[in-house]
């Protein structure tokens, strides 16, 4: 196996060897949200079954002897887009990793539609689950266009050879992700956020039905992070892919995702619809920040508003906000 197909593998999930968004909100303006939270009473909206395309169970990682998760478990719910949040260090790319297959668990398991995900074959993963890891990294001088066909590489086989179908799946990933003209731009001369729409094209070439995706804004400026969260939605509402994703920008998570699992220590501590998840006592205790939920304007999704900061131009105590003096 040469270097450049070895990274391929790596990437293109389970290696051992990775999307305007229609909602409920206004006009052009993309977001939605649902699920169901942990120990909370089952209503009659929650009775529609549901199945589970990947699970965890009882799941114990590690990096040599330092344990970053022990006892975990999680349902991956078929034709949902979950985000995954927590602060640095807390184990939320560890976890995509084990669901990915690129990381062994020292215990536990991890199911991909109801069998033992590292008892299958590589390519027969690859063919369904694909995974975008946080820092991927590419051979030196290859172009952008060669990077994408490696998301083809578990469709073909001695007797399936490269095809008009491989070809139009790349031109039509380099399109969604609106980098079409760097098809033939090495990978290495392209900035950060050129560079990470490049990997997520990869991984929608792939053609698989479930996306892990391991900070897929990161790099990029605020109106490409809408694009691709919205190219992510309109994968999902187009064709029911299942997307689990980590996701730093809180606001944005309540807007496009249906589920949210918040992680802390290497534990999962709350689940559900967003404003089921986002509370201020979870932003304390998860993320040690003190901050106000209100109504996003726009969506009616929960939107994180944090309190202090040297522009506030109020200030905030015991809950209650009072005008500053001269104000």
């Amino acid at each position: 196996m040469t270097a450049s197909h070895a990274t391929s593998e790596a990437v293109i999930s389970g290696g051992n060897g990775v999307p305007s968004r229609g909602g409920d909100g206004a006009a052009g303006i993309p977001g939605r949200s649902s699920a169901v939270t942990r120990d909370r009473p089952t209503t009659a909206e929650d009775a529609e079954p549901r199945s589970q395309r990947l699970q965890a169970r009882d799941l114990c990682l590690s990096y040599g002897e330092q344990v970053v998760i022990d006892g975990l478990d999680i349902d991956v719910i078929d034709n949902t887009i979950t985000g995954v949040i927590g602060p640095n260090g807390c184990g939320k790319s560890t976890l995509l990793r084990a669901l990915g297959r690129l990381m062994q668990p020292k215990r536990g398991g991890v199911l991909l539609d109801g069998k033992q995900i590292h008892k299958m074959p590589t390519k027969e993963v690859a063919r369904t689950l694909g995974l975008l890891p946080q820092s991927p990294a590419a051979p030196e001088g290859l172009c952008v266009a060669d990077l994408v066909a490696r998301g083809r590489h578990p469709h073909q086989s001695w007797y399936r050879q490269w095809s008009s179908r491989d070809e139009s799946a790349v031109a039509e990933a380099l399109a969604m992700t609106g980098i079409g003209e760097l098809a033939e731009r090495a990978i290495d001369e392209l900035s950060g956020g050129q560079r990470q729409r490049a990997w997520l094209s990869m991984a929608l070439a792939q053609s698989t039905d479930l996306l892990l995706l391991d900070e897929p804004t990161t790099y990029l400026d605020l109106s490409h992070q809408v694009d691709v969260l919205d190219l992510i939605g309109r994968l999902h509402d187009d064709s029911g892919r299942t997307v689990v994703m980590v996701l730093h920008d809180l606001n944005l998570a309540a807007r496009y995702v249906d589920r949210l699992v918040a992680m802390k220590d290497g534990v999962i501590v709350a689940e559900g619809r967003p404003h089921e998840v986002l509370t201020e006592e979870l932003l304390a205790d998860v993320f040690e920040l003190r901050a106000r939920v209100i109504e996003d304007p726009v969506m009616g999704t929960p939107m994180v508003v944090p309190v202090g900061g040297r522009r506030t131009s109020a200030a905030v105590t015991d809950g209650a906000v009072t005008p500053r003096p001269g104000t």
